[in-house]
This record gives C-alpha cells, structure tokens and sequence, in this order.
C-alpha cells in the first residue's frame, strides 16, 4: 500500500513538472484578469472568471461563493485600491491548474494585507475559472 501511495505521489508530481509553456501563460492571464476585475470592481469580467460553485476563503476565515464575492466587490464593500503577485507557482493536472502565490493586498495606503494564496483553476469551454482560493494571511 505504501509503494502504491509513493508510485501516485510520483505520478502527480511528474506530470505537473513538464508544464506547457501555453497553458502556463493563460492560467497567469486568467491571474491577471482576475486581479484586475477585482481592482476595477468589474462584476462582467469576475462573473465569466468565477465558477458557479466557487469556494473562496478569506485570509480572516470567512467562506464566500460566487455571488458573496461578486456582491462584496459591486457594493464598495471590499475595496481594493492595489494588488500583486509574487513568487507564483503553477502546477497543471489535466484541466486543473493550481497556482500558489503571495499576494500583496491594498485596501488603503495604510491597510495593506500579505498572504499566501492558494488558487484553483477548472478549464472548460468558456476558459479557465476559478473554483476555489484559500488565502493565509503572513505573520507580520
């Protein structure tokens, strides 16, 4: 059993090494979309980038789907003034790319958040969606 678990461990790893250099530059476009639809408050371009059963976790804890999100973002309630990636990390399996990276996040010139970041990419036929980002905020 533990050589079966070993030889799947491999397997996943090997096939998320040789990533196509195509796929890898449209999920960080997907990235980049995201974060400017976020900056912008753009509820079109979130609601084509959003899955319909998105799970996305604050780095506070709080658990939001697609329409809190979309909401939070329309309303003022979140706002978000800048944003950057850092050292991002993409990993694709199949249709799934996960993107690890840290992001800088600016609600304000004073209120400025650091996390890692978690985020899960589903390829379908409307392109790359986001179904699910789990954020952990970075000691200070």
């Amino acid at each position: 059993m533990k050589k079966l678990l070993w030889a799947l461990v491999a397997g996943l790893a090997l096939s998320a090494a040789s990533i196509d250099p195509k796929v890898e530059k449209d999920v960080l476009a997907a990235m980049d979309a995201f974060k400017d639809a976020m900056i912008h408050n753009n509820a079109a371009v979130l609601g084509k980038l959003l899955s319909d059963d998105l799970t996305y976790v604050h780095s506070a804890g709080q658990l939001e789907g697609k329409a809190d999100v979309l909401k939070s973002v329309t309303s003022g309630k979140n706002v978000i003034t800048r944003m950057e990636f850092s050292d991002s990390s993409v990993r694709v399996y199949g249709n799934t790319a996960l993107v690890k990276c840290r992001v800088d996040l600016w609600h304000s010139e004073t209120n400025i958040v650091h996390m890692n970041v978690l985020h899960a990419w589903v390829k379908g036929t409307g392109g790359w969606q986001l179904v699910a980002r789990q954020a952990t905020r970075l000691a200070q």
